[in-house]
């Protein structure tokens, strides 16, 4: 049986008239991450990446130290749980969206999720995310795509934009796997903080790597593909819609490994 996350609001356990606003306005940044052994791999991305939404969406950036005495009061000494940090303003609504200042934070904190699992199949889905660049809390269209997705029989859904390029997955990243180079999709996306993680450890490993433009009809060139998230340092894909891929399990593990050699960040 799942347990309810635990939810914090500006330090403090939420209470249920602290949640009427995000119940009503969808409007707000968010990360995810793990937890383990008390540190995070890649924590200062993921702060960077909360503070530079705060300032597209909200006008104002939140003080470093701010989220971290928050995330500390959440884990009440744990060392191992899954945390997302949202932002969002009570004072932003529809009728005064031009509202200027330092968000608020929500912490959920929950047991880690389970990694997913090699041999994923995706079903291929022209769709663009509003803002890609963001990791916004509007999340209607990726579970409409995910829903269509398996109602269809497969078990996610990967998005290509209006000129046909492979961008990103619902909830994750994609790269491709060509000989011993790994090809990531040069289109409108979140550069999510894992696939930023193995990029790096990519580079000081001297392993190739590039960017190029992907597209289903290239599909045939690449002898894998995987896709990376928080959660999910990488999984193989087995198939996107009737293409079905080698098997990649050395390379899989060979990112998996890289991921894990970046260091846990002490919250």
């Amino acid at each position: 049986m799942a347990v309810a996350p635990e939810l914090w609001i500006d330090g403090r356990p939420a209470r249920l008239e602290d949640l009427g606003h995000q119940a009503l306005i969808n409007y707000g940044a968010l990360t995810s991450f793990v937890v383990e052994q008390g540190g995070v791999r890649g924590l200062d991305r993921h702060l960077d990446r909360l503070n530079r939404s705060a300032v597209e969406l909200f006008g104002e950036a939140v003080a470093e130290d701010r989220l971290r005495d928050q995330m500390r009061a959440a884990l009440a000494g744990r060392i191992e749980a899954w945390l997302r940090i949202s932002l969002f303003s009570r004072e932003l609504s529809l009728r005064q969206p031009d509202w200027i200042g330092a968000p608020q934070v929500m912490i959920s904190v929950s047991s880690p999720p389970s990694p997913l699992a090699d041999g994923v199949r995706l079903q291929s889905q022209t769709y663009a995310r509003e803002a890609p660049h963001l990791k916004h809390v509007a999340t209607m269209g990726l579970l409409r795509a995910r829903r269509t997705a398996r109602l269809a029989g497969y078990d996610d859904a990967l998005f290509t934009d209006a000129d046909g390029r492979i961008c990103e997955g619902s909830l994750w990243n994609v790269g491709f796997i060509q000989g011993d180079t790994v090809v990531w999709p040069d289109a409108p996306m979140l550069d999510g903080v894992a696939q930023a993680l193995i990029r790096e450890a990519l580079d000081r490993a001297g392993s190739p790597q590039r960017k190029a433009v992907v597209r289903l009809a290239d599909l045939s060139r690449f002898d894998g593909a995987f896709l990376c998230n928080s959660a999910t340092p990488a999984a193989a894909i087995a198939a996107i819609d009737d293409h079905v891929f080698s098997t990649t399990a050395d390379a899989v593990q060979h990112l998996k490994a890289l991921w894990r050699s970046q260091p846990r960040q002490k919250i």
